[in-house]
């Protein structure tokens, strides 16, 4: 790391963990003829094991100043993007790379992490898997099943289109500088087949029935037909004084279709 001076703005924390990095790489499938995106590369850690997939590789990195880092693994596969990740439009950058699979690995910086996400997802780029570092709590709450206090809507939203697993957690120690909290790898891997639901009012039901965690269903829920609400809770043994955090993502769907008939 030398006396590269870190950036807390841009929530700087570089993977260093040999043996992390290798856990990483190795949950994943990847092939010659598929493309990864990593996002914040940093001084290229985490890059130059994606190398050895010897894939298409796209790198997002906002701080100029890693350019001595990372300019040496490109190549006629590998591009570094310097541009604020968040800003760019997926499909437009992709559009002439022939690829067979997408996937996304990356150590994220936390304080963007969902907004990552739900740029990935929103870009409808069918991507394969993503294998992500995120803050370990953020990680219980991603993965969370029905049932646990961690689970809330992005639990939720993240179900619904993929098979979500923690894999392993990281300590602190792994990292330079050393955070204030331990991590964790998550991966997203893309369900075969989604269930057929109007996703714009599944959302926004899924996002008011966790308004306010601490309330139940009907409380959360008043503006819609309760009685038809009750009709399929009931299929699922569970009732209008239940709390969101009982409700399966297969609930959520048969209630909104309900709701849309």
């Amino acid at each position: 790391m030398g006396d590269f001076k870190h950036k807390h703005s841009l929530g700087q924390n570089f993977l260093k963990d040999k043996k992390v990095l290798i856990k990483i790489i190795d949950s994943v499938d990847v092939n010659e003829d598929d493309l990864i995106i990593e996002v914040g590369p940093g001084q290229g850690a985490l890059t130059k094991y994606l190398k050895l997939f010897h894939a298409n590789l796209r790198c997002y990195e906002i701080d100029t100043r890693v350019k001595k880092y990372l300019d040496s693994f490109v190549d006629e596969k590998t591009e570094i993007i310097y541009d604020d990740f968040l800003n760019i439009d997926i499909k437009e950058q992709i559009k002439d790379i022939k690829y067979k699979d997408l996937y996304v690995i990356a150590n994220l910086p936390y304080y963007i992490t969902t907004p990552i996400i739900e740029k990935i997802i929103n870009a409808k780029v069918d991507v394969k898997a993503m294998v992500l570092m995120v803050q370990n709590e953020v990680a219980n709450r991603l993965a969370a099943k029905p049932g646990s206090k961690d689970y809330g809507a992005i639990s939720v939203y993240l179900n619904y289109y993929f098979n979500v697993e923690k894999l392993f957690v990281v300590n602190r120690s792994s990292f330079e500088p050393v955070p204030n909290v331990d991590s964790a790898v998550i991966k997203l891997a893309r369900k075969d087949k989604i269930e057929k639901v109007n996703e714009e009012v599944f959302f926004k039901f899924v996002k008011d029935a966790f308004a306010m965690k601490r309330k139940n269903l009907r409380n959360n829920l008043k503006k819609y037909d309760l009685e038809k609400i009750e009709s399929i809770l009931n299929k699922y043994n569970l009732t209008l004084q239940d709390r969101a955090e009982n409700v399966s993502l297969e609930c959520f769907i048969d209630i909104v279709n309900e709701l849309s008939k």
